[in-house]
């Protein structure tokens, strides 16, 4: 047996030990009934972190304190930020009729009939930037979750937003830096889009190189929604913490976007939504769906190893006030 084998048997057992599941835990591609397209789930393996940022660290801001040490289990995470070709399948929901009975999972079972769907937007919301290829933009958190809902009535697998925590252990890769790929943004052209190159738009996912575990644009082109209330961090949570929403408005979006500058695009850097994002939009009352003023927003979706049970998942899916 190889080291690598003799690892991954290692890790496999640890993982049923510790979780009461029995699957692997390694990279795959999740099929959408009734289409060819395909997201590709990477694992994020099980640690600790320092989440926040040091009073020394460049361009950090007081939002990102206090830093402390955070637990996380295993999941799975998108490769990329979701795009186009994938959310339209859920604003259209033609396929839903082409999903398998029971689905190919068994973690979730839904009637994908009963979960709502996203109105036809007033405005073409990739203004112009680009569809096929590009990440979808402009949801509401609202919107993001109920993607993910229909995903896993579709599939049969659990798929949610990442938590706030979840998403920067993933984002730093292992690292403590400022940035996954250093302490410096010298060479940050060669990872994200940002206003310094991004000539004023987003571009299609995945043309920049990856973090060290493989996952792309988690520094810019599109800010990344997370689950999380937009709130001073509470140092007592440190076991895969989660500040459940209780009022619309800030929730919390992640990454930095083709809009910003390079110190907004630091691992430990924090976005307030704000009810701006949908000044423009002439409804009354305004869209649950669609942010009319935030072209800069966008999401990725992740998979914890663990399933939860059917209430959880439903808790997951179902915050208060999503707008």
């Amino acid at each position: 047996m190889s080291k690598t084998t003799f690892l991954l048997v290692a890790l496999g057992c640890w993982l049923h030990l510790c979780y009461g599941q029995n699957k692997p835990f390694e990279a795959y591609s999740e099929s959408i009934p009734g289409s060819t397209l395909t997201i590709k789930m990477l694992p994020i393996p099980s640690g600790s972190f320092l989440m926040g940022s040091p009073e020394t660290e460049k361009g950090r801001k007081k939002d990102e304190s206090p830093e402390r040490k955070v637990d996380i289990d295993p999941f799975w995470m998108a490769s990329h930020e979701t795009t186009w070709d994938l959310y339209r399948l859920f604003m259209a929901r033609e396929i839903d009729k082409k999903r398998p009975t029971p689905p190919k999972g068994d973690e979730v079972l839904l009637d994908v009939d009963a979960i709502g769907g996203a109105t036809t937007p007033y405005v073409e919301m990739s203004f112009g930037m680009g569809t096929e290829g590009y990440p979808a933009i402009c949801m509401t958190q609202y919107a993001a979750i109920k993607f993910c809902e229909w995903l896993s009535a579709m599939t049969g697998n659990f798929y949610r937003l990442p938590t706030e925590a979840e998403w920067e252990y993933a984002a730093r890769a292992g690292t403590q830096s400022p940035y996954s790929f250093g302490a410096r943004a010298s060479n940050i052209d060669e990872y994200a889009w940002y206003n310094g190159n991004s000539n004023g738009k987003y571009h299609k996912v995945g043309l920049k190189k990856p973090n060290p575990w493989g996952l792309y644009d988690m520094h810019g082109n599109v800010a990344e929604w997370t689950l999380d209330q937009y709130l001073d961090y509470n140092a007592k949570k440190t076991k895969n913490p989660w500040a459940k929403p209780i009022r619309t408005y800030p929730r919390v979006v992640r990454g930095g976007s083709w809009k910003n500058r390079e110190e907004n695009l630091r691992s430990a850097s924090r976005m307030p939504s704000t009810a701006d994002w949908k000044m423009r939009d002439p409804q009354i009352p305004k869209s649950k769906w669609w942010l009319t003023d935030a072209p800069f927003v966008g999401f990725r979706i992740v998979r914890p190893y663990k399933t939860p049970s059917a209430e959880e998942q439903k808790n997951y899916w179902k915050a208060k006030h999503s707008k």
